[in-house]
């Protein structure tokens, strides 16, 4: 007679061989599941660790690599998870299916999220700015305080802190006053049609060596700009550089009015076609 187990119910009459052959194979496919999830868990680790080292020996902020190496991280233990689902023979199609399902509902709830984490990514790899740049970029200008996975902060010359969205930052067009070493300062010195312009010209070129915090070996320009129905008007262009700039804008805007005040130019006046009048 065939042996059978002394349990209570239907299991009674099961024979012991049956359970044997069924749960034998089940118990070495589960120590070999464990068994592959260790190895596997492992053998993640170092891939992760030896791709975060060839990451560091390049350009990539911190911030960025920890971030790719989560996520290659997570996808490598969902394929791992897969394939110990093959292991047992489950079907992995429909599972596949469902993550992808997944995916792409996740994808289209945060999309611009996820739009934001792109853009922060390839700015911390093309990197147009750094922190401590001065720019012009998403409506914003300012003060570059931090380059984030999903926003940016600048700080703008009012001291008010502004954060804009990587995506939008990314997309706009970015001027950065911080890569070169120096930049021009716009100014306009606006002239009687009476005044003598090439003295006011010398003057304006000497009161230029007054102003400090210009960049060495670069002369301020002072030239003709255009003339107008009140007189000419001219250029006067210091070059400093752009921690600087507010500085040299200032102190040259109060030499040009020392300078030609003092000289004794005339104040330009307004024509009468201008005030909208007439002298009758």
């Amino acid at each position: 007679m065939l042996a059978v187990m002394v349990v209570q119910g239907p299991l009674a009459l099961i024979p012991l061989e049956a359970i044997s052959a069924l749960l034998i194979p089940f118990l070495f496919k589960l120590v070999g599941a464990v068994a592959l999830w260790i190895v596997g868990g492992w053998l993640i680790q170092i891939a992760l660790r030896v791709i975060r080292r060839i990451l560091n020996r390049g350009t990539l902020d911190v911030t960025v690599i920890g971030y790719l190496i989560n996520i290659l991280g997570a996808l490598l233990r969902v394929v791992l998870v897969v394939a110990i689902l093959g292991f047992f023979g489950i079907q992995t199609a429909s599972f596949a299916a469902l993550l992808a399902g997944a995916g792409v509902a996740i994808g289209a709830a945060w999309s611009g999220l996820l739009g934001n984490f792109a853009a922060g990514v390839f700015l911390q790899i093309f990197r147009p700015i750094n922190v401590g740049d001065y720019i012009r970029a998403g409506g914003v200008e300012g003060t570059v305080d931090e380059v984030g996975m999903f926003v940016t902060a600048i700080t703008s010359p009012d001291n008010v802190r502004h954060f804009v969205g990587n995506a939008k930052l990314f997309g706009d067009n970015i001027v950065n006053y911080s890569t070169k070493p120096y930049r021009r300062v716009e100014l306009v010195a606006q002239l009687d049609n009476s005044a003598d312009v090439g003295r006011a010209i010398d003057l304006l070129r000497e009161g230029l060596r007054s102003v400090p915090n210009q960049y060495e070996g670069m002369a301020g320009d002072v030239e003709v700009l255009e003339f107008t129905e009140r007189g000419p008007k001219l250029a006067v262009r210091p070059y400093t550089h752009t921690s600087n700039y507010w500085q040299v804008y200032f102190d040259t805007n109060r030499m040009i009015v020392d300078v030609l005040g003092r000289a004794g130019f005339p104040v330009p006046r307004i024509p009468v076609a201008m005030q909208g009048g007439s002298t009758n």
